[in-house]
């Protein structure tokens, strides 16, 4: 139910400055007036802001909705997500649930809906069949098709993966560029999936609206990047969270230990968060993206924030506090970061309810401790979410993990698992002292395919008479045979 809220003595950030008013008041889930000295009305729910900071809510703009991530998002305070690929019928059966009115326990969402790539290309390999395209004459029939599917904006995968030591393959510069064209044609932003510096110029320089990522292959030359994105008027998602995991830079594991936002994760967002992906064996490191960063703040290239969730070391909400972190670190200052998270994204993406707080706007609010206008890490000392003006109960589900935890605490372990010893083999069987045993799982990767055996062989580990040896082959252009023995 919504009702009358005022923030009072409260200090204020718009989205884009601070401001010298000290009150917001918010009516019926739109904010009616910012200023001081306002007339506090007799039905009004008072929230004392003395130390602290009210924001608008925050904005992700680069996000896979998968499961129930849409709810940890609003936890930490991402009031909206833009996400960049999941299947349609999800991204169409949540934005209808926001037209109807429901979903208040959800961010908003936008979406891209299906990507477009080419035939093996990168994202064919995730587990949802997608169509592909092949070459320039199907791009206005592909994009209205993915329009029809209710994408809101056009997500274009333009990588052969070399970058991080894959091999994908990968759409033509002249069909890029021809799919770009008709996503303008039909008034959509082309937005463009980039991982390496040559790929990131022949996405600007044929148009594209957004780059999805930034490169890490190598540094930028000279100040080139940030010239040529900014005179094609383009903007920049970098995602330096996601590409710190890619290049093995570092995991998400210092937000599993920070303290605000320890008590709101899951024990499967633990494990996401500190997950990485493998080594890739290339010159790729995160520092080529942070100086290509500085190459675009220097020319006023709008950035918005972006985290990639839920690859691996990420995850829906938390990790944009991490983003706005690296952003800072690597030039911004902590007021450009917070408009990269709020104000700036809204306007890219054409959101022009959210993203600030303002007279007529929505009432999407967090309120934080500390001001991060001067330490970036105050985002992370969430007081308070409001959607719409409806205060999001975090309570109730810091509550609810804390029963689970507690929970998984008192339950037993498994019987036969009390010495730790999973399977010594020493039979010559792949049985095991608990659980399922083992079994072999593969799945489709790049332009090939994968198949794995296991069988006991003699001779294990210490003198023991056996041992687990699983081969296993990858397809593809990059077919490699893998052999390996397990003796646990």
């Amino acid at each position: 139910m919504r009702k009358t809220t005022i923030f009072h003595q409260v200090r204020i950030f718009n989205g884009e400055r601070v401001l010298l008013d000290d009150t917001v008041l918010v009516e019926e889930g739109t904010i009616t007036a910012v200023g001081s000295h306002l007339a506090i009305p007799p039905e009004a729910t008072l929230v004392d802001g003395t130390g602290l900071t009210l924001l608008p809510g925050l904005i992700d703009a680069h996000t896979h909705t998968f499961g129930p991530a849409l709810q940890q998002a609003l936890i930490f305070g991402v009031t909206t997500e833009l996400d960049m690929f999941t299947d349609w019928r999800l991204a169409q059966s949540m934005k209808e649930q926001q037209a109807a009115g429901e979903g208040e326990d959800l961010p908003d969402l936008r979406s891209a809906g299906t990507m477009i790539t080419a035939p093996s290309g990168h994202g064919t390999q995730f587990g949802l069949t997608i169509p592909t395209i092949n070459g320039p004459e199907e791009a206005q029939e592909f994009v209205d098709a993915r329009i029809a599917e209710g994408s809101d904006y056009i997500k274009i995968m333009y990588d052969d993966g070399k970058s991080r030591g894959r091999s994908f393959n990968n759409m033509s510069r002249e069909t890029l560029a021809a799919v770009v064209a008709a996503a303008h044609l039909r008034g959509k932003l082309a937005v463009v999936h980039i991982l390496a510096y040559q790929a990131a110029c022949d996405a600007i320089e044929v148009g594209a609206d957004v780059l999805a990522h930034l490169f890490f292959d190598q540094m930028p030359d000279g100040a080139d990047i940030g010239r040529l994105v900014a005179d094609h008027h383009a903007c920049v998602i970098p995602t330096l969270t996601v590409l710190e995991s890619v290049t093995g830079g570092s995991d998400g594991t210092a937000l599993v230990n920070d303290v605000w936002l320890a008590p709101y994760l899951r024990r499967e967002d633990i494990g996401l968060l500190q997950s990485k992906y493998p080594p890739h064996g290339t010159n790729a490191h995160p520092r080529h993206a942070e100086a290509a960063l500085r190459q675009l703040k220097a020319a006023d290239v709008p950035i918005l924030a972006g985290t990639d969730a839920s690859m691996p070391g990420t995850m829906h909400g938390a990790s944009l506090h991490r983003e706005l972190e690296l952003l800072v670190k690597a030039g911004l200052t902590p007021v450009e970061a917070l408009t990269t998270a709020t104000s700036r994204p809204a306007r890219v993406f054409g959101l022009h309810d959210h993203g600030r707080i303002a007279p007529g706007l929505r009432a999407d609010l967090v309120l934080v401790e500390g001001d991060p206008s001067h330490d970036i890490l105050a985002t992370r000392r969430i007081r308070g979410v409001w959607k719409r003006g409806v205060e999001v109960d975090r309570r109730i589900y810091r509550a609810r993990l804390e029963q689970e935890r507690s929970e998984a605490e008192r339950r037993p372990a498994p019987v036969g698992s009390e010495s730790g010893l999973v399977s010594d083999f020493e039979d010559g069987q792949l049985g095991a002292r608990f659980g399922s045993g083992w079994q072999v799982t593969t799945e489709s990767e790049g332009s090939g395919h994968a198949t794995a055996q296991m069988q006991v062989v003699p001779e294990g580990a210490n003198g023991g008479k056996g041992s687990l040896l699983i081969i296993g082959e990858v397809g593809g252009d990059d077919s490699r045979l893998l052999r390996h023995g397990w003796d646990t």
